[in-house]
């Protein structure tokens, strides 16, 4: 499985860029220190996500930084993605990774009994959703919060994308509970200084790791 070593995640959100262009946001908080991007378009229909994972693409290979793909395969593969990111109620982590061996495969656990299955096994990374409540993803079971990232750290070694709610604030502190990666929206997305808020977030976990 490949390794995951990043640092800082950008999941992108069309509307949290609050009416600017969604590329220029990107690169912008790549300039500022973002080492990976997830696409998740929940609304459009898949020849438009598809089209827009493409153009996403391009533009980070000039970076080099890969691009994962929330939920949809077709799209990942179609769009050259590096990944896929799933949840429990997406495609399965285990025929994903028969069907892409390659691929840099995210698992988001809803509770502590997942970690043992077969799905979070063959994951690369294991991402908590929410560390705490947000109001971008409100379809979640567990708010884990700083104890339930220092549980989770205690029984695996696979690496912990932290997300929800995470910003320069309280970024140091995740990282200290156990957390090896903070994925990030609005806190990147919606700054006024898209590139200045990823620097700054950036700088939290450096000096903290």
């Amino acid at each position: 499985m490949p390794a995951f070593n990043h640092k800082l995640y950008l999941v992108t959100d069309q509307r949290a860029c609050l009416g600017r262009d969604f590329f220029q946001v990107v690169e912008a908080a790549v300039k500022g220190g973002v080492d990976v991007v997830q696409i998740r378009e929940k609304e459009l229909p898949e020849k438009d996500f598809l089209t827009k994972t493409l153009r996403l693409k391009e533009l980070l290979d000039k970076h080099g930084i890969p691009l994962i793909v929330n939920d949809v395969l077709s799209v990942a593969l179609h769009g050259r993605a590096a990944g896929i990111h799933v949840g429990n109620s997406d495609l399965s982590p285990v025929m994903i990774r028969m069907q892409w061996p390659e691929s840099i495969l995210g698992y988001s656990l809803e509770h502590i009994d997942q970690l043992s299955t077969s799905h979070a096994m063959v994951a690369d990374y294991i991402a908590l959703s929410p560390v705490f409540q947000t109001a971008t993803k409100t379809d979640t079971i567990t708010e884990w919060g700083h104890e339930g990232i220092r549980q989770v750290r205690s029984l695996t070694k696979h690496p912990l994308v932290a997300i929800g709610n995470i910003h320069a604030g309280n970024a140091a502190e995740v990282i200290r509970s156990g957390a090896d990666c903070l994925a990030i929206i609005t806190a990147i997305c919606s700054a006024d200084d898209p590139e200045r808020a990823a620097s700054v977030i950036r700088n939290e976990i450096e000096r903290t790791i």
